[in-house]
């Protein structure tokens, strides 16, 4: 099983449309986030459907795709490992979350972070006494992408139950200079009152929505009753 057999799957699947779609969608034009970024047009379902049948891909293999220039050989190589991850031992799981941040460098688009920050680094530091550093750390990092993958790695925590963890990253990134750290900061404010507890949300925008950024601000309030969101809208500025 080899990353060529990969690439031969998911090339049998390339969308012209969508090759000249995606580089637009993905802002990869001078100056933008994906800047350089290279699509060969597969979709994201046509991707899991082309990986389905390599999911036991080893790492070295799942290496050279995600070293590659395509974007889909990336997300191809990050949707195995995501398959791996729940179901490898401890010490398989370690050496994918080490494989994983050691190459965050490759995760450089916000649908890759997305698809797999929550799935490896959120879980392997769940118990772990080092969690809250090294999500400090990525949290504080000049890249964009460790910035996201910190953000969204605290989903994990969420989806437990638990908002403590989200919190502590969004004080560090709610006046991040990037619009995509903006949106997924107030993506996971509004999980947290859709999963938590509601009265955690508002208790946050009480003392935040005067200040936090509007892009921020309007993710965060997206499920609240029509009254709530004016209101928080109106402490702004």
């Amino acid at each position: 099983m080899k990353s060529e057999d990969v690439q031969a799957a998911l090339r049998a699947q390339v969308d012209p449309a969508k090759a000249a779609f995606f580089p637009r969608f993905f802002k990869t034009g001078p100056g933008q986030y994906g800047e350089g970024d290279k699509f060969l047009g597969v979709t994201v379902p046509n991707t899991r459907a082309a990986v389905k049948p390599f999911q036991t891909l080893p790492l070295a293999e799942a290496e050279q795709l995600l070293l590659s220039e395509w974007h889909e050989d990336r997300l191809a190589a990050l949707f195995i490992l995501v398959w791996q991850y729940p179901r490898a031992d401890e010490a398989k799981r370690k050496e994918i979350y080490d494989f994983y941040l050691s190459h965050a460098r490759c995760i450089n688009n916000w649908d890759l972070v997305d698809t797999s920050a929550e799935h490896i680094v959120g879980p392997y530091l769940n118990n772990r006494p080092d969690k809250m550093t090294v999500l400090t750390r990525l949290a504080k990092s000049e890249s964009l992408w460790e910035r996201r993958i910190a953000m969204l790695a605290t989903f994990h925590y969420i989806k437990q139950g638990r908002a403590d963890e989200a919190l502590d990253i969004v004080d560090i990134l709610l006046h991040d200079q990037q619009d995509l750290i903006r949106k997924a900061t107030g993506w996971m404010l509004r999980e947290i009152g859709k999963r938590v507890d509601r009265s955690v949300l508002t208790a946050y925008l009480d003392q935040h929505a005067h200040d936090m950024p509007r892009t921020t601000l309007r993710y965060a309030i997206e499920h609240l009753p029509p009254e709530q969101k004016l209101h928080y809208m109106q402490l702004k500025p």
